[in-house]
């Protein structure tokens, strides 16, 4: 008699990862073993999520707190990188992936699993994020994409497989929006928002006060950094997730956070999506900052021309890629001095810092000052700019000056 495979599934117990479970057994001669990483998704989602997965057909369900892990070594990275894609998207479940990729893989291994399973669609990023992590960290485990094989084609189509096998969901057949929460951010597709033209409907915000309901007095918080990465609030040390919980609230209440882009997907397509990321967007501003204050010149233009190479990276996917670790060396060193406190301002859907110190501070006021100065000599400036314009003057006298 030939031993059942053992199967790892990405499991979050929503409608398509419940039905998921069955598929797997009826396909193959296998165990379905449940995998999830708390990174904040919220208790509702949480509660109970091991007993429904052995209800859809699962042997066991491991639920893992990643939060504190998750910030620290995946988000706090890109802090340091200051990474944003396309301008605007601050990367909530980019940085996600590959920490829940990490944890199925490593209880695969625990029990030992022939297979890895995910239920993202073809269209999407994910499938992406969770493959390459897969195999970067455990090529010789199999990987079962069921959105691939089966017939299954709609939401109602899903809907009546639970029904027919008896598998209890919470979802209905009027999903909305599609929505993805984590303790960073909440994303959300689909619904009115498939349509660029309509602007997002008020439904569609869980986290963030509307800002023109915000309050009409600004509040100011100082944010506090040790080597570019927040670990203050008001002065009060904080874990990181208790940390970015704080930093949530204060900045949703101010409707703090919003972004609404049509981004472009790796797949090839044009994707709306609607974000709420109230804490950091408090936290890139600070940040932005400091490093201002702290960070030599070149250092920090070397790190700017290298955000959106990072950023890409992290979207696409390649977390355990070289080139990402290779990077993420060159901000932990470029950051290392970005050490002090940022006063920043929350009001009306606006995070603005206000001031800066630190005792890493490269701001000399008597070099800035618009008076004497003894370390700066005013007639050293003369051959400064000649020599800086050089290569323009003899082009100037060669080609002409409208060349």
């Amino acid at each position: 008699m030939s031993k059942k495979k053992k199967i790892v599934l990405a499991y979050s117990g929503g409608l398509d990862t419940s039905i998921i479970v069955p598929w797997l057994k009826e396909n193959h001669d296998c165990e379905v073993h449940a995998y999830c990483g708390d990174i904040g998704q919220g208790a509702d989602e949480l509660r109970g999520l091991e007993e429904k997965a052995r209800r859809s057909g699962a042997v066991s369900c491991r639920v893992d707190d990643l939060r504190r892990e998750w910030l620290t070594d995946y988000v706090w990275p890109c802090i340091r990188a200051m990474a944003v894609y396309e301008g605007r998207y601050l990367l909530g479940t980019s940085m996600a992936r590959p920490i829940l990729a990490k944890g199925q893989v490593d209880y695969a291994k625990e029990i030992g699993a022939d297979a890895v399973a995910h239920g993202c669609t073809g269209k999407g990023n994910d499938q992406v994020r969770f493959e390459l992590a897969y195999q970067a960290l455990a090529p010789e485990l199999e990987v079962i994409a069921p959105w691939r094989h089966w017939t299954i084609r709609s939401r109602e189509d899903a809907l009546d497989y639970a029904d027919q096998r008896g598998i209890q969901v919470t979802a209905s057949r009027t999903k909305i929006y599609s929505r993805d929460r984590n303790l960073w951010h909440i994303s959300h597709e689909g619904g009115a928002l498939e349509s660029p033209g309509n602007p997002p409907p008020e439904d569609v915000w869980l986290l963030t006060t509307d800002p023109k309901n915000a309050p009409a007095a600004p509040q100011e918080i100082t944010l506090g950094f040790t080597a570019g990465v927040p670990t203050s609030v008001n002065g009060e040390a904080l874990p990181a997730e208790a940390l970015v919980a704080r930093l949530n609230e204060l900045g949703a209440a101010h409707g703090i956070g919003r972004v609404d882009i049509c981004e472009n997907r790796l797949v090839g397509m044009k994707s709306r999506g609607v974000y709420e990321t109230p804490g950091g967007t408090i936290v890139l501003e600070a940040a932005r900052t400091l490093r201002a204050l702290t960070m030599e010149r070149d250092t920090l233009r070397l790190c700017e021309k290298a955000m959106p190479d990072y950023a890409d990276l992290v979207y696409t996917g390649r977390w355990f890629h070289p080139a990402r670790r290779a990077m993420d060396a060159l901000f932990a060193e470029a950051t290392k001095h970005v050490t002090g406190e940022v006063r920043v301002r929350l009001w009306k859907g606006t995070a603005t810092a206000l001031c800066a110190s630190s005792k890493e501070s490269l701001f000399a006021e008597d070099l800035a000052s618009f008076g004497h100065s003894a370390r700066y000599d005013h007639a050293d400036s003369a051959g400064f700019v000649k020599l800086y314009g050089l290569p323009g003057a003899v082009a100037a006298r060669v080609q002409g000056a409208g060349s």
